[in-house]
């Protein structure tokens, strides 16, 4: 069990603070193909943007310190959007959510789209291609918004095309440093940057439990560590191994078995469909993990 490590993550008008509880992120996608809710608010117009709105302030009022807007599906093997499109579905939902008082993250790997997002209200940018694009480094810094630097093994039309490691804990960690530290170079700052070892992106079932049990590892370091597990593959595939299939909407007691061991590990953050359920996970290993409220 990894020793509790409290992080100020700077955002673009805040700052969230792990000090008194694990941060829960709010997955929303507005996407008609993401692998797990792709459809619920896919389609552009103003009643599925008015429902995508409402669906994010009920994330919020569940308990999601952070509500992740994304109009791309990043599955494997899905093929990308262009930039009018991705704008057409998160812009108006980013600016509602905004307007209601809910912290939001853009989940985009454009930099005009998260341009547009940071002047609707976004306070992060969740780049799941880690920002290696200079110019997205420079659109946050410009922006001040908090970042998430994530990990992924290629693109996804192709990250699941044999991955390969030595030591997937060593090479996702190392990996992270070198780019967050790039994106330092770049002018956001360090207290903006939270990184994410990528669970599912070019990872297989074996790559994805040794992060997990090796999360530590990448806890130890200078920036707070946010962990994506919510109904992923390889949770089915465990399932599937145990005489247990489940579809990704039937996974979400095993995201937050996930949940608890990513806390028990040192995550600063999780990101979460269900915000209802992992906020029972969650609290429970908090009360665990760190000094309880008892």
């Amino acid at each position: 069990m990894a020793a509790f490590a409290p992080f100020a993550w700077r955002l673009r008008t805040s700052t969230l603070t792990n000090q008194d509880h694990t941060l829960i992120v709010g997955v929303l996608n507005v996407t008609p193909d993401s692998f797990s809710d792709g459809g619920a608010f896919g389609e552009t117009g103003r009643l599925d943007t008015e429902a995508a709105i409402a669906h994010g302030i009920e994330l919020h009022r569940q308990g999601a310190d952070l509500v992740d807007v994304g109009g791309e599906s990043t599955r494997p093997g899905s093929v990308g959007v262009n930039v009018a499109e991705e704008l057409a579905r998160v812009e108006p939902v980013v600016a509602g959510l905004a307007a209601a008082g809910v912290p939001v993250s853009v989940d985009t790997s454009k930099p005009p789209v998260a341009s547009a997002a940071i002047l609707a209200g976004a306070e992060v940018v969740n780049d799941v291609t880690g920002l290696r694009q200079p110019e997205m480094a420079r659109v946050c810094a410009e922006g001040g918004v908090g970042v998430i630097v994530m990990h992924m093994l290629g693109e996804p039309r192709t990250m699941q095309a044999e991955p390969r490691y030595d030591d997937a804990v060593a090479e996702v960690d190392a990996s992270l440093r070198k780019w967050a530290a790039a994106v330092e170079g770049l002018g956001v700052a360090r207290e903006s940057i939270c990184v994410d070892p990528g669970i599912g992106f070019g990872k297989t079932v074996a790559h994805n439990i040794d992060l997990i049990n090796g999360l530590d590892r990448l806890a130890s370091g200078a920036y707070p560590v946010l962990v994506g597990t919510s109904r992923k593959g390889f949770l089915g595939a465990i399932l599937e191994a145990a005489g247990h299939p489940a579809t990704p909407e039937e996974r979400d007691p095993a995201t937050g078995a996930t949940v608890a061991l990513a806390i028990a590990r040192g995550a600063f953050a999780v990101r979460v469909h269900d915000v209802a359920a992992a906020l029972q996970s969650a609290r429970t290993a908090d009360a665990i993990v760190r000094t309880g409220p008892f």
